[in-house]
């Protein structure tokens, strides 16, 4: 029998020797901190016991941190304190500490030259802006703290002991004030390390700078990296100033300049040579010293990996998504995912990595309170952290350790088998590196992951990578001959010989990716010659070029595209953006949902009010880019053959229906006439879209009612509503930069172009019964056949189908009404004339046209005895409907239905592919045939 063992001793915050100098020299002072996790309050209260204790304020400052920095030591290692905890408490650390060294330095100021006032004497505001982990309240626990100082405009003091000096020297003085209070190094140490390296021009520039300084700066010299620097930017201090709401106008500069409103996938280039940078100087740093390979944060697979693929696609794509915008990383890859740009697994890894190496640097930080990253060489200090993250390297399924991550120390192996404590965390570290690297190289690495050793081409010379401009005859050598002909002749084009070499080079890379998808088959060469046409006009778009260029998978699947039809090249010209809907197959592969697609839409306009971008500008923005996304990924599930012609109209009409419907509520909240908080109001869908059968680029027909019973002067409403509708109309129908939504036709209400835009639900009611002299027309009730409510006030939306069936199911004299039918049919035909020899499946006669006047009959003459015809549920279901209720001879309907369904099929598939919906007679006889005879069942002949 084995001797029981012993269960090993968790490991203590003692063992650092930061801890046993805190608890040496301020024995005294460790029991003023309350016990828990220190908040900004608690650590404000305890540096003003401080004080009180006779402590000038600086060194009450530095024993706050001390003892803070103590408890959360003990928190973390002996209680397994959430990083969450720890973080935010050192963040409330130098927010707290920052609030009170800028009032002692200002009033200093103030007492030598008095405060400085604006033109209009008010005091001008001044705002310490924190940057980095500070600015996303993520602070380790021996960070330094980048800030930038920024005064909101220029003046000049009211004089004092000191003299008359101007706003610019006053808060010059303020910051080394600061400087002096926070990060001079006493008896008492520091309390923060203060890096200004990232203010305008950097150490070169001065301390402060103006919100106008700043302003300009960024307009004109503000680089790429900086973009990503001021993404975690906020005002920590003074805290008045974020309530007030002062400190507002800063961010109305920020935002603009981190946040573009396009897909700015150019920042890529810019993110690669920063980190590039960066590694190589970690890499110099760690020549000869082996030790230094082992950075957590600097190193291949280190926390700054983790921050850059964050706040890369932050960039790219927070100037069009405001939801996805946070200081954040760990809220920024949980809105990543749940907006679908990053696979949830990968987001959910990534975290669990995060968190893991910031776990690890605050215990390398813990022991000597240094500012390092770099796991110790001492063995006992290797094995107290170890055995602190014990719990976190039991059980994981990263990759084990082969030695490629880290060098192997001595004797690993412990006596019976398995890793010593020591290495299973570099077990551990060596995965979750791994895991990092894989997926940063994989977003950043020239769109690819590296790999070593990768194949040859196998001969393939149009399958080689290197770097070639579009006008390179080097290019074109391999290049299919037809490909390399028509790149030839649009490189000679003068806006591609006026391009940058840049941006030569990237349209070099993408014609031979084409050609590499030729030769293995991948894509036809009509789709890589159609990619040269798609590009042409976009030459002054280059954000696109490099988002193909970043995403080599988006190019693939644009290829594949553009080989199935001509009609989605002419789409993805007159809206590009909608390219990076290819980056998510799981969105192509899903059908349309209404109730996801307008939460979307919700909680971007929530973002867009929090981000205090709320315009009119921007919100027709947003409708118009999501509208055309969605229809994007509709028509590629269209021509891959993965849904039918039905289900395209289907989906394309409850998309408009969710537009409108999002257009109604926010134009409401927009105008200024309003009266009530919600319109009782109502969007009536006429045509094709009432009928559910839209199709791309359709019209909407449209009736706009309201209800006026409640009103207590019903001219007011009608003037209110009728300044809605304008608005409304307007809202759907003007070209922005991001592109249209819809042509609106509002010819179908009362009284037709004569009429007003918007009727009351009475009067709607009286002209639609026959009641008076203002009546509707027999052609009027046919197209009521095919309309329904669309969006806005419900019980409106009910009271209209109540009346409409109603109308439909009036009695009416059979013989006149088909003569009446028959001769609107003709009257449509005589205006669309067909040429000889050729069959539209439209307006010919035995087209969809004939069915459609054939089933509307039917709606209006029977509609009274079978109810049934009354629903809107589209001609096909009402010919089968018709037919089940004896209206039509057996097999009649169902045969149009047919037939129908086939020529909906012709003329949808030759649109997509920009052919004309004129056939030979011969290929549609059967069908043709169908529609004659529901035509003779109908109305004889």
């Amino acid at each position: 029998m084995l001797p029981p063992t012993t269960p090993p001793t968790p490991p203590a915050a003692d063992h650092s020797r930061f801890v046993q100098r805190v608890r040496r020299r301020y024995a005294a002072e460790l029991p003023l901190l309350p016990p828990g996790v220190p908040d900004g309050p608690t650590i404000l209260a305890l540096i003003a016991t401080l004080e009180q204790g006779g402590r000038p304020l600086p060194a009450a400052l530095r024993v706050a941190r001390q003892l803070v920095i103590e408890r959360l030591a003990v928190l973390d290692i002996e209680q397994a304190a959430p990083l969450a905890d720890v973080t935010a408490a050192m963040t409330a650390l130098a927010e707290s500490t920052l609030e009170r060294a800028l009032a002692q330095a200002q009033a200093e100021a103030d007492a030598r030259h008095g405060p400085p006032l604006d033109a209009a004497g008010q005091r001008v505001d001044f705002w310490i802006v924190g940057m980095g982990k500070l600015g996303a309240r993520e602070l380790n626990v021996s960070s330094d703290i980048d800030l930038i100082y920024v005064y909101e405009e220029d003046g000049q003091t009211t004089g004092g002991p000191a003299g008359v000096i101007s706003a610019h020297e006053y808060f010059s003085q303020v910051a080394r004030q600061l400087y002096t209070l926070i990060g001079d190094v006493t008896d008492d140490g520091f309390v923060f390390r203060v890096d200004l390296a990232l203010r305008p021009n950097g150490n070169s520039g001065p301390p402060v700078v103006s919100l106008a300084m700043l302003e300009e700066y960024f307009l004109v010299q503000g680089r790429e990296w900086e973009r990503f620097a001021w993404l975690k930017s906020r005002v920590v201090a003074p805290r008045a100033a974020i309530s007030s709401g002062r400190a507002v106008a800063l961010r109305s500069l920020v935002t603009p300049f981190v946040y573009r409103k396009y897909l700015d996938y150019g920042v890529f280039e810019g993110l690669r040579q920063l980190h590039r940078k960066i590694r190589d100087e970690a890499q110099r740093r760690a020549a000869g010293r082996p030790e230094r390979a082992n950075d957590v944060k600097l190193s291949r697979g280190g926390i700054r990996e983790i921050e850059f693929i964050v706040q890369l696609l932050l960039v790219a794509r927070g100037g069009q998504f405001p939801e996805i915008r946070t200081r954040s990383t760990l809220k920024a890859l949980d809105k990543l995912a749940a907006g679908g740009l990053m696979k949830a697994d990968n987001a959910r890894k990534l975290a669990d990595a995060y968190v893991f190496l910031r776990q690890v640097e605050h215990r390398i930080q813990y022991l000597d309170d240094q500012q390092t990253h770099l796991l110790p060489t001492v063995d006992g200090d290797l094995a107290w952290i170890a055995g602190s993250l014990a719990s976190l390297t039991e059980n994981d399924t990263a990759p084990r350790y082969d030695g490629s991550c880290l060098p192997l120390p001595e004797a690993c192996r412990q006596p019976g088998g398995g890793l010593s404590p020591s290495c299973a965390l570099l077990d551990r570290l060596c995965g979750v590196r791994e895991l990092v690297a894989t997926e940063f190289d994989a977003l950043l690495h020239d769109g690819q992951a590296p790999a070593a050793g990768r194949p040859g081409n196998g001969g393939c010379k149009q399958c080689g990578d290197g770097p070639l401009a579009l006008d390179n005859e080097a290019l074109l050598d391999r290049l299919p001959p037809a490909l390399a002909e028509r790149v030839r002749s649009f490189a000679t084009h003068p806006r591609v010989q006026a391009l940058r070499d840049e941006s030569k080079l990237r349209l070099g890379k993408l014609m031979l990716r084409a050609a590499a998808g030729v030769a293995k088959e991948e894509c036809t060469l009509d789709a890589a010659l159609r990619l040269v046409d798609w590009v042409e006009p976009l030459l002054r778009r280059e954000s696109y070029l490099a988002l193909l260029v970043e995403r080599p998978e988006v190019q693939r699947r644009l290829l594949r595209l553009l080989g199935l039809a001509r009609w989605p090249m002419r789409y993805l010209i007159r809206h590009p953006g909608v390219i990076d809907e290819l980056a998510d197959e799981r969105q192509l592969r899903e059908r349309f949902d209404r109730a996801g697609f307008v939460a979307d839409l919700e909680e971007r306009h929530a973002a867009w009010v929090r981000s205090g971008e709320a315009d009119e500008g921007s919100l027709l923005d947003t409708l118009r880019r999501a509208h055309h996304a969605e229809v994007f990924r509709t028509l590629v599930r269209d021509v891959e053959r993965r849904i039918t012609v039905e289900e395209v109209a289907d989906d394309l009409s409850a998309l408009a229906d969710a537009v409108v419907d999002c257009c109604l509520r926010w134009a409401w909240r927009h105008l200024k006439q309003r009266h009530r908080e919600v319109p009782h109001f109502a969007v009536i869908a006429y045509g094709k879209l009432g009928g559910l059968e839209l199709g791309y680029g359709s019209d909407l027909d449209l009736v706009f009612l309201y209800d006026d019973a409640d009103e207590a002067d019903p001219d007011r409403a009608q003037e209110v509503y009728g300044a809605f509708v304008r608005k409304l109309i307007n809202w759907m129908t003007l070209r922005t930069a991001a592109g249209e939504l819809f042509d609106i036709d509002t010819a179908l209400r009362p009284n037709g172009n004569s009429g007003l835009l918007v009727t009351s639900i009475d009067s709607f009611e009286r002209y639609q019964r026959g009641r008076g002299s203002n009546t509707a027309w027999t052609w009027e009730h046919q197209a009521l056949s095919r309309a329904r409510f669309c969006a806005g006030s419900p019980d409106l939306g009910a009271r209209f189908e109540a009346t409409r069936r109603e109308v439909l199911s009036m009695p009416r004299e059979a013989e006149a009404l088909r003569a009446e039918v028959a001769a609107m049919r003709d009257k449509v035909r005589a205006a669309r004339p067909v040429p000889s020899g050729r069959f539209d499946v439209k307006h010919s006669d035995g087209g969809m046209m004939d069915a459609e006047f054939a089933v509307q009959y039917l709606v209006l003459a029977e509609g009274a005895r079978h109810p049934a015809l009354l629903d809107n549920k589209g001609n096909i279901a009402l010919l089968q409907r018709a037919e089940d209720a004896g209206l039509l001879p057996t097999g009649v309907g169902a045969a149009a239905a047919d037939a129908y369904r086939e020529l909906r099929r012709a003329q949808h598939r030759a649109r997509l592919d920009e052919q004309p919906t004129q056939f030979d007679p011969a290929l549609l006889a059967t069908e043709r045939a169908a529609i004659h005879a529901l035509w003779r069942a109908v109305f004889g002949g």
